[in-house]
């Protein structure tokens, strides 16, 4: 990344640094490196899209990328609507990532691809969902019949996608129940992400069934 790339903004931020400090960072800019792959690339394509506070600390060092599976777990307990993100959500090992369906504060996410898998828990007790082992949808065929919407502050990242996407027996180079996002999208850390698996039935499907879905991407961290 050059200078091209630097915007008005981190202009004003790279001036008001000391000398020193300023010859660092644009010694960072104009380094010459090998090219960055996967998500990472696709992140620093967002650059200008970055909230300015975020910007900053990336260029100073504050801040950093960091590839990541932001994962939630849930039960579908007869429903045909899953919310795999809500606000009433509290973050925990083994459950899911975020609280209240947000991001971190100071933290941005590059979503590069979707990740839906199922599992049958001994019981629906928060100790079983944790322990429950998880594989693709392929063999149920409710759940690959259904759809999934995935949005960020009301906004659409992925409208009414069919979960057939999922099923990916047939790819053995393939993350299993990986599903690559041709478009990658950013959220920022004050808005709600929403995801809801979409069902047209639930026969077929064990009363125990508890689904996993992942965003993977690049996200900043300290």
């Amino acid at each position: 990344m050059g200078l091209d790339d630097v915007d008005s903004e981190l202009l004003g931020y790279l001036n008001a640094l000391d000398v020193v400090s300023r010859q660092r960072v644009l010694q960072k800019l104009n380094k010459k490196t090998v090219g960055s792959q996967g998500s990472r690339a696709e992140m620093e394509k967002f650059f200008a899209e970055l909230p300015k506070t975020i910007k900053e600390g990336l260029l100073s060092g504050k801040l950093r990328l960091a590839d990541t599976v932001v994962y939630t777990i849930k039960p579908i307990n007869g429903a045909k609507t899953v919310k795999m993100m809500e606000s009433q959500d509290v973050k925990e090992i083994g459950l899911r990532t975020l609280s209240q369906g947000r991001l971190p504060k100071n933290s941005a996410l590059l979503v590069s691809g979707v990740i839906l898998l199922q599992g049958v828990a001994a019981s629906l007790a928060t100790d079983d969902l944790k322990a429950t082992a998880f594989n693709t949808i392929d063999n149920i065929g409710a759940l690959a019949s259904g759809e999934f919407t995935l949005k960020a502050n009301k906004k659409n990242i992925v409208d009414s996608i069919s979960n057939y996407v999922f099923k990916t027996n047939d790819f053995h180079n393939v993350t299993k129940g990986y599903y690559k996002l041709a478009n990658p999208r950013l959220i920022h850390d004050d808005v709600d992400i929403e995801w809801e698996i979409d069902l047209g039935t639930v026969n077929g499907i064990d009363p125990n069934t508890v689904l996993f879905g992942g965003l993977h991407g690049t996200i900043t961290i300290p």
